[in-house]
């Protein structure tokens, strides 16, 4: 499949606002896509429309084959796997569970095993649990896990399914810096297996080298989508975080620092 997403003058009104608004994007088969932007600058929304919980107000969507309006979505749901803080309501559920339990469950899109486990079902568990590095804590119950450990069982529980769209939605958010560069290791070597990414995040440094493509984000329109050496420079990260900000490379990753100066209120405009 050439194509994984495609999204045609997409507009997408709550409450008789408008969140989203001329919203044109692709996704191609090769491509890994970074999103980023502010706080409620429509990246949740825009994920809600790719996953199918929100339907466009206007516009055309199509996710992996599956024209909206022409065909199942949650038949399309099951073929994305799903990374978000969101699934920190399913807490007292998972922290009952042992790790390798969790990374079953995503074959069933379930949070708890209800349903006969096959021996493929244990082989491709941990297989999976192997992948990420984290066989040493398959036995052990998610409760008393790190959070960094916690996030990398979650990826491993979207990656049971077998899915054809990874979704990452912040997958780093209130980790260390050795948690947080662990996950993104990790993310690297799922995303070099050619699995579809999309990484969500308002952190430019966590844009590692996997990572080919980037879509800004601002009040719910389009700054700027495309390759991210194209898309990522100080002057367009300037408008899209609507402060004055200064880009430099390091290792092949991007880092922002802020500048404070004069100028600063032009950008808030």
């Amino acid at each position: 499949m050439d194509k994984i997403i495609s999204l045609d003058n997409v507009l997408w009104k709550r409450d008789g606002e408008e969140i989203l608004k001329g919203i044109n994007w692709e996704v191609n088969s090769g491509e890994h896509w970074a999103i980023l932007g502010l706080n409620g600058s429509g990246k949740t929304s825009l994920l809600n429309i790719v996953t199918g919980y929100n339907y466009p107000t206007s516009g055309k969507v199509s996710v992996l084959g599956t024209e909206f309006g022409k065909a199942s979505l949650p038949e399309m749901r099951r073929k994305i796997g799903f990374v978000s803080n969101a699934l920190g309501k399913f807490q007292q559920t998972m922290s009952r569970e042992t790790a390798k339990n969790i990374v079953l469950s995503g074959k069933f899109a379930s949070f708890g095993i209800y349903e006969e486990i096959t021996s493929e079902d244990e082989r491709q568990a941990g297989n999976i649990l192997k992948e990420l590095r984290i066989e040493y804590i398959s036995d052990k119950r998610y409760a008393v896990l790190s959070q960094g450990e916690q996030r990398r069982v979650l990826l491993g529980r979207a990656l049971m399914s077998t899915p054809e769209l990874l979704i990452l939605d912040e997958p780093c958010a209130g980790l260390d810096v050795l948690a947080r560069e662990d996950v993104l290791s990790v993310t690297e070597s799922v995303a070099q297996d050619k699995l579809p990414l999309l990484y969500v995040t308002h952190h430019i440094e966590e844009i590692t080298d996997v990572i080919t493509h980037v879509l800004l984000i601002r009040d719910g329109t389009i700054v700027a989508k495309g390759r991210k050496q194209t898309v990522l420079t100080s002057e367009i990260l300037s408008k899209a975080y609507k402060i004055p900000v200064k880009l430099h490379w390091e290792s092949g990753r991007p880092w922002m620092s802020v500048e404070r100066t004069h100028k600063e209120s032009r950008w808030m405009k």
